[in-house]
């Protein structure tokens, strides 16, 4: 389809392509946008500071970030943890709703938003799925191959683009900095199996890693076997241009889903395919290119295939061009532009497709003293196939009113558009809408983030989003069937809250805690599938000891209490060495054998032990 651009957008485009490229006052934040380091003359390296690449016009340290950002680091948790979805409940804004272990499959909501208004990222390129939002945790990368993850609560469309409602989540990469391998393997309750590969290596100014990770398990409860494999290979490698970094990656998961969509004993299996490729351009300039194939298997009745079954295949690809101009100081205009388009071929949707395209500019102030910015931005985003152009400002700042004292402040719009299930989808239980509208949000948010001390930490957040035109599965109490409607007024608004205590040097307390609460005018007596399935408190505690001889421990508590629900708690106790050659870990999951579901009608697993052990060589 013809896409055609408004006057806004060629103006951006005209005004980005003959802007200067200008030398870089910070290339250390340059690269970490793409979580790289410049080029240098020894290997490429991860930061050493802690870098926030989401919200901010630069990537800028996280202690200066005008948004609410939370950075989860993987490395130092990579034995602890199963899956990335185990980091992401550090946030009590964050609230997985998961299908069954091994992360199978998973739905997000953040921040109340429903799990298809989060957009979700892998290194700065775009994973939420068009033909469900479902598989947006469908990462094509495993575990291993992930350096740190960034949460951005709140509206993101402005930098970030279209499904950046609620938030943003980006998995993000980095270069090694030695020759390493690393080999896993451990095995577990409900028979479970695990075994993961790490390689890297680095040759002047080249350097990559190869990683692949496989766990599979008979299920807890009949027809709830999953079998996961992932893949992956980047490479960075430096030139006088800049450094260019290249990604391919594949995952296969395969998962009985009984009850997963109605009182049904289903089985699903997903495949993915991802490639991109980041250029840098001089030192102000990013080109990047990203390809992603995704297929979807799903059968109604496993013990009987003929009944129902679907088979989709969707793809996408996305591309950007990024230059920052200074304006005065450390201050900074970004100009980007952007193009993606997205097709299906199903036996259930039909044949479609769509693209999109993007200018946005943003003007950040960075005064030398650094004890306030502030950044405006605006995004025109057109669509083919008659969809309105959407505007997408945002505003966000901080001020430091005191030594470990910034209050900060943002507000901004986020939208999306339906996804070709939501259109086009029907099944003895699901009916979708091929006339739904485009759902958007208002949103802002105001807290503090505050260092009492050396060994205190607190940090608060109010906020507010306004939904428009929500897009949710309803039924009266006595049908069957869901169907796809745009709902209206709805609201949510809530505080989150957080403190880090460290008692010790070899102890670390962490305490987050979040309240929400949703209009519930909307329904008009109607059942939700989907939007009213938020937490109205989520409280996650951790409690990290390192002891002797490297051994780490981590002691979690998660306490969620769905709207409507009973509030229900999940223990879990992670043990492991960090360091040598041969590494032993064990985890306990649910030690509390709580019987709870974070999808309604779908049972989560109970207590359950995993032990295994890393060798790794290398430096």
């Amino acid at each position: 389809m013809r896409i055609l651009f408004s006057v806004p957008l060629l103006s951006l485009i005209a005004l980005a392509l003959c802007a200067p490229v200008s030398v870089a006052q910070n290339p250390q934040a340059d690269a970490a946008q793409t979580g790289k380091q410049p080029v240098r003359k020894k290997p490429l390296q991860a930061a050493t500071e802690t870098m926030v690449v989401l919200g901010s016009a630069t990537p800028v340290p996280l202690a200066e970030s005008p948004r609410s950002v939370l950075v989860l680091p993987v490395k130092e948790q990579l034995l602890q943890v199963s899956t990335p979805l185990d980091l992401l409940r550090e946030d009590s804004s964050v609230f997985l709703e998961q299908r069954g272990a091994g992360g199978a499959q998973s739905d997000l909501v953040l921040r109340g938003g429903s799990f298809a208004q989060t957009l979700v990222m892998v290194n700065g390129f775009r994973i939420n799925d068009s033909q469900s939002a479902h598989h947006n945790l469908d990462l094509p990368i495993p575990l291993e191959a992930m350096d740190s993850i960034q949460v951005l609560e709140g509206a993101g469309s402005t930098l970030h683009g279209v499904d950046a409602l609620s938030g943003v989540v980006d998995f993000l990469t980095a270069a090694p900095d030695h020759a390493s391998l690393h080999l896993r393997a451990g095995g577990g309750s409900f028979g479970e199996n695990e075994e993961s590969l790490l390689a890297g290596a680095v040759r002047g100014r080249w350097s990559g890693r190869m990683t692949a990770t496989r766990n599979f398990s008979t299920g807890f409860m009949t027809d709830r076997d999953y079998r996961n494999e992932d893949a992956s290979a980047e490479s960075w490698a430096g030139s006088r241009l800049g450094v260019t970094d290249l990604l391919f990656a594949a995952s296969d998961r395969a998962f009985g889903a009984n009850q997963f969509y109605g009182n049904f004993n289903s089985w699903e299996r997903t495949k993915g395919w991802f490639a991109s490729m980041r250029q840098e351009l001089g030192t102000r300039t990013n080109a990047a290119f990203g390809f992603r194939r995704h297929t979807d298997e799903f059968i109604l009745l496993r013990n009987d295939p003929a009944v129902y079954e679907n088979n989709h295949i969707d793809g996408s690809w996305q591309a950007s061009l990024r230059h920052t101009i200074p304006v005065a100081g450390s201050s900074l205009l970004l100009l980007g532009l952007e193009a993606d388009g997205d097709s299906i071929r199903s036996n259930n949707l039909g044949v479609h497709a769509r693209n999109r395209g993007a200018g946005y500019a943003d003007l950040d102030l960075r005064p030398a003293h650094r004890r306030w910015n502030f950044s405006a931005g605006l995004r025109n985003e057109i669509f083919s196939g008659g969809v309105p152009a959407v505007w997408s400002p945002q505003l966000a700042g901080s001020v430091r009113v005191m030594n470990g004292l910034k209050l900060r402040a943002s507000g901004g719009y986020g939208f999306r558009i339906p996804t070709y299930t939501d259109l086009y989808y029907s099944d003895p239980s699901t009916i979708g809408n091929p006339d739904l509208k485009p759902e958007s949000a208002w949103s802002g948010d105001g807290g503090l983030d505050w260092i009492a001390g050396a060994k205190l930490t607190l940090s608060v957040t109010g906020f507010y989003a306004r939904q428009h035109d929500t897009i949710d599965y309803v039924r009266p109490s006595s049908a069957v069937q869901w169907h796809a409607v745009n709902l209206s007024g709805l609201s949510f608004g809530g505080v989150e809250s957080s403190a880090t205590w460290i008692p010790v040097k070899s102890q670390t307390v962490r305490i987050a805690w979040t309240a929400l609460h949703g209009a519930q005018s909307a329904l008009h007596g109607l059942q939700s599938e989907y939007v009213f399935n938020y937490p109205v408190q989520n409280i996650h505690a951790t409690w990290t000891a390192r002891a002797f001889h490297n051994w780490t421990m981590s002691n979690m508590v998660q306490i969620a209490q769905r709207y409507k629900q009973t509030a229900y708690p999940v223990w879990n106790l992670a043990v492991a060495h960090d360091a040598g050659r041969i590494r032993p870990y064990l985890r306990l999951e649910n030690l509390s054998n709580t019987g709870y579901q974070e999808i309604t009608g779908v049972a989560m697993p109970g207590r359950s032990i995993t032990a295994g052990v890393q060798l790794a060589l290398g430096r």
